[in-house]
């Protein structure tokens, strides 16, 4: 480690590395593939680039980590956030975790293009963990090489800002870079590869430790490991547990919010119209953050078993509308990770029931926001159900129905509001007698409430945004980006920042997928290959 080149950079954080300081880790150093037992993480550097470059940084996660745009503008944030150096007290490392992967146990699985840098505590005590994806091989890559494409890495960095402005809890994105190397991958794994340009985003989170972090050491029967890992993430990421009580009752009262910050997790993916596409176990965060962003999407026409995987096509087990009972299985693999450590699992059972509460009402809590409405009755979860099943069958737009239906006026109720929102006129015409007999039904209800059209309409924008990361507008980025103009990532990141204000001037970024789109790759299905 001693010879990897460092640098002076004021990073902003007073980095303590507690993870690697507290936690057992790995006796050998370097990249060597390896099943790494009886530890949690392995010491590696990154593999240097050869021209590492700023494309893009978000202006607030970089305020947050106080650091200043001159400094995001240097070389030395170039070198360190390409993986060409270190900054003081940076001690990088992969860590090891397992998982099950489309609900079949896979093993180890690790870290395995992925290398934290460092965290440590920010100004205002916030603790912030600093991580390079794409930053070469580790023990964990298996076979592959560790590297990361500029496709893939704009997606993520502009996915994790675009999910923080929506208000949905995530991972955070600091830098994009762009390497200068060239790394070769088959993005339809149809045997013909080919080089694409490589990137590295710095991704943040206060901790990237994965449910699959606990079955590892449950799977290989470790319970000591395992229950240090636990005692870990207690102390250092839950704090406000401490007191609560100790052994059995504060790992139960630890799972039950685990529970239940998943449970806020999938209701924002799902009020937004977000498909994670890979909800294996090891890409879930025990902080309930959206993490690993692949072969994600965003629902256009609404379609509860739409998945943006191709790997996931024929299955569809990560589909739309599966997200919260798979959520649910994979909270419930984590339980029996954790099961070693209790002498009777009912606490693990009421923590699986907090889900399934907390979930029914954060959906209830949806249905009323879209809706515009100020609290949800059994009618209006019937009424919304209604809904769904006229814009499944009518090929309509999730995000611009939502948006255009809170300037409905009850009194005369038309289709014209949401008329932006079908993409098959034929379908339109089939449905109107439906669709205006539900308009009337929901004019209705909302006469019920006593509420001003400016209050509904202000809790509606609120809670549908107009603008989301439609997977045509990244790929318009990617396409200008491997061009050689990275102008649209910046902007569409601006874009992002204000996902539910109108934003005059930029309505082109509001509007529905465009035919073009329905088949050219990136923009419909998309694959794990990045």
């Amino acid at each position: 480690m001693s010879t990897f080149p460092t640098v002076a950079l004021d990073l902003g954080l007073a980095l303590d590395n507690r993870f690697v300081r507290s936690l057992p880790g790995d006796s050998e150093t370097g990249s060597r593939r390896r099943q790494v037992e009886g530890a949690l993480w392995s010491p590696v550097l990154p593999t240097p680039v050869a021209a590492p470059r700023v494309l893009a940084h978000s202006p607030e996660m970089a305020d947050a980590l106080g650091l200043d745009d001159a400094t995001v503008a240097s070389t030395a944030f170039a070198n360190v956030f390409g993986g060409n150096a270190l900054a003081a007290g940076m001690m990088p490392y992969a860590s090891n975790y397992g998982g099950h992967q489309f609900g079949h146990w896979a093993g180890q699985l690790g870290d395995g293009r992925a290398i934290t840098l460092g965290e440590g505590v920010a100004a205002d005590g916030r603790r912030w963990e600093l991580q390079l994806k794409g930053a070469g091989p580790t023990p964990y890559s298996r076979t592959a090489d560790g590297r990361a494409v500029l496709r893939s890495s704009i997606r993520e960095f502009l996915c994790s800002e675009a999910m923080h402005h929506l208000g949905v809890p995530t991972t955070r994105a600091l830098s994009l870079v762009a390497t200068g190397d060239a790394v070769v991958r088959d993005m339809f794994y149809d045997g013909n590869a080919a080089p694409e340009a490589g990137a590295i985003v710095c991704r943040v989170a206060p901790s990237f430790i994965r449910f699959g972090h606990f079955e590892l050491p449950y799977a290989r029967g470790d319970v000591a490991l395992l229950r240090q890992l636990v005692d870990f993430t207690i102390a250092r990421d839950f704090p406000h547990l401490a007191g609560e009580g100790e052994g059995e009752a504060l790992y139960g009262d630890w799972f039950a919010e685990v529970c239940t910050r998943t449970a806020a997790m999938v209701a924002g993916w799902m009020r937004v119209g977000f498909v994670h596409g890979v909800m294996n176990t090891d890409n879930m965060s025990i902080l309930g953050l959206t993490i690993d962003y692949g072969p994600y999407g965003w629902i256009d026409d609404y379609d509860p078993d739409w998945t943006p995987n191709t790997t996931d096509a024929q299955g569809r087990r990560y589909r739309f509308g599966w997200q919260p009972r798979v959520a649910h299985w994979n909270l419930s693999r984590l339980g029996q990770a954790l099961s070693p450590l209790f002498d009777d699992i009912t606490p693990l059972q009421a923590g699986l029931d907090a889900y399934a509460d907390t979930y029914a009402r954060l959906d209830r809590g949806n249905i009323a926001a879209k809706l515009g409405l100020p609290d949800c009755r059994d009618g209006d979860v019937a009424l919304m159900q209604r809904l769904h099943g006229l814009l499944q069958a009518g090929e309509v737009d999730m995000t611009l129905f939502f948006r255009g239906l809170a300037d409905l006026d009850p009194a005369a109720p038309s289709l014209d509001v949401v008329a932006r929102a079908y993409y098959d006129a034929e379908k339109r015409d089939r449905l109107r007698g439906e669709f205006d007999a539900w308009l009337r039904h929901y004019a209705t209800r909302l006469g019920e409430t006593g509420e001003s059209a400016e209050a509904r309409r202000a809790r509606m924008r609120a809670a549908n945004p107009r603008f989301v990361l439609r997977n045509y507008l990244a790929q318009q980025a990617i396409d200008r980006a491997e061009a050689g103009d990275p102008s649209r990532i910046i902007e569409l990141l601006d874009v992002m920042r204000r996902p539910y204000d109108d934003q005059p001037g930029r309505e082109a970024f509001a509007a529905k997928r465009p035919d073009w789109a329905r088949t050219k790759a990136g923009c419909s299905m998309l694959s794990c290959s990045s």
